[in-house]
């Protein structure tokens, strides 16, 4: 079951997300993560996590973030991080999280949704590519901003 995640979620998602930032080596503290979470938990005009449940038991989620982009000529979504966990992966959870993702996506007035894939994870490429997904041609960079 897909749903919009609550509050009582915030620590199962921190949990899934930790280890998803984890595998990919981004190194995020416990606290600015919690704060990004509940940040997109209570306010849905900055995005939305959903969740995927199993038994009760949260087993997956997206995260989507709302933005304006000339390239797109309005309003978009950038889905964020996708994670299911590694034993309940293969049974069409990811797909299902995505297509929720889309929907949120496009009733909140969005016309696109953007997306990374990290280098080598090529079961990633080809499920985008199956769900009409398209390669882009840039590469994206990144500078912190001192705070």
């Amino acid at each position: 079951m897909i749903e919009t995640a609550r509050n009582e979620d915030l620590e199962s998602i921190v949990q899934l997300l930790r280890t998803q930032l984890e595998e990919h080596d981004i190194v995020l503290t416990s606290q600015a993560l919690e704060r990004a979470t509940r940040g997109l938990i209570e306010d849905h005009s900055l995005g939305r996590i959903l969740t995927a449940r199993l038994d009760g038991q949260l087993v997956g989620v997206a995260v989507i973030s709302f933005l304006w982009t000339l390239e797109h000529g309005g309003p978009a979504a950038w889905l964020d991080e996708v994670y299911v966990e590694p034993s309940r992966r293969g049974q069409g959870i990811g797909k299902q999280l995505i297509e929720a993702a889309m929907q949120v996506a496009s009733e909140s007035g969005c016309i696109a949704l953007d997306l990374e894939v990290d280098a080598g994870h090529e079961a990633a490429e080809r499920l985008y590519q199956k769900m009409d997904f398209k390669r882009h041609r840039r590469v994206r960079w990144v500078r912190m901003l001192d705070r």
